[in-house]
């Protein structure tokens, strides 16, 4: 039976004003609320600067004007804390964290212990950089350019599986040629470089160039650290100009390229905020707006060269499909990168 055309326009006018209302209802609830945001990293860290730099500014773009608190949970590189905004965190849009991606290529690239989270299920509020990781030693030591650590036996500082320090290490010894050994155990980049300075250890890979900067900046400014390697997708404008060379240059055949640029493609989602994997879409289309609005604002993009971080952000939706993709790669390749960022 064919509905009466005013019960008809009713309809169409009821069901467009619950559309509206559903983004209003769920912005109105931010009003008098606060956010916790849990860094997946220790305190004075990369991810640490990152994330109280935008919780300074993102509260601004969100409808009810919340409040956003910084909370450290370190841990697992990271998993820990996405482990906890899985299962334990409020899912009313209340909570997101920052981590680091090899927490979320962890469950793809190490079958050995059962995944904390899965990564591809968390709801992804955006990416604030797609960054670039360096190899770092001081002036002075043994280790002055790449070809050193494929020749002379040193040692280099590593945090624990699912952190890059520790498994773009033991990438370059098994694609790259390099014979250091990895001194694992570290809880961050500030520990272990403050023991390059006091020589336990020659120097460290899988250091975010943005963190070099913000944490390091006397280094770079008083010429005391050697740039070995660059490491990303695409060169480094910043990096090539200083004749830092890339990864892929010293990468041994073309299987090992196929690995490298896996294990690589974790940068393109350099400085991830996620939110639990039930949170209402009108909650996660809020908080992606306001992340894209906040990484775009003045203010905020004056407050990060001010703390020395780059800001190359993505959106959340794309990457939400990038990891997709990433977990749709072929078995044989997946198997090699495994292998490829773990002790033989």
């Amino acid at each position: 039976m064919t509905m009466p055309r005013p019960k008809l326009c009713a309809l169409h006018l009821a069901l467009g004003a619950s559309l509206i209302a559903a983004p209003s209802l769920a912005a109105e609830s931010y009003a008098g609320k606060t956010i916790e945001l849990i860094v997946g990293g220790g305190p004075g860290g990369g991810y640490d600067i990152y994330a109280r730099t935008v919780a300074r500014h993102l509260g601004r773009f969100i409808p009810g004007t919340p409040t956003i608190v910084v909370k450290n949970m370190p841990g697992a590189g990271s998993a820990k804390a996405a482990q906890y905004i899985t299962s334990i965190a409020p899912k009313d849009g209340t909570s997101m964290a920052g981590i680091m991606p090899g927490a979320i290529m962890g469950p793809l690239l190490d079958d050995r212990t059962k995944p904390l989270f899965d990564p591809t299920k968390v709801r992804y509020i955006g990416t604030a950089n797609s960054g670039t990781r360096v190899c770092v030693t001081l002036k002075g030591g043994k280790i002055s350019k790449f070809e050193d650590a494929q020749k002379v036996k040193a040692k280099f500082g590593g945090s624990a599986p699912n952190d890059s320090t520790y498994e773009y290490g033991y990438m370059h010894k098994h694609t790259s040629g390099a014979v250091y050994d990895i001194v694992p155990g570290y809880k961050g980049t500030p520990d272990m470089a403050l023991a390059m300075e006091r020589g336990e250890i020659d120097g460290m890979c899988g250091w975010d160039w943005s963190s070099v900067k913000s944490q390091k900046p006397d280094w770079l400014r008083d010429n005391k650290a050697n740039v070995l390697l660059q490491v990303s997708l695409d060169p480094h404008p910043e990096l090539t100009k200083m004749g830092v060379p890339s990864v892929f240059q010293f990468v041994k055949n073309e299987e090992d390229r196929k690995v490298v640029e896996l294990i690589v493609s974790q940068t393109v989602f350099h400085r991830s905020y996620i939110a639990p994997p039930e949170t209402p879409p009108a909650q996660i289309e809020i908080l992606r707006a306001a992340f894209d609005k906040t990484v775009a604002d003045p203010a905020f993009l004056a407050d990060a060269e001010k703390m020395r971080v780059d800001i190359e952000p993505l959106s959340g939706a794309k990457v939400q499909e990038v990891v997709g993709k990433l977990y749709a790669t072929t078995p044989a390749i997946v198997e090699r990168a495994r292998k490829a960022i773990r002790p033989d």
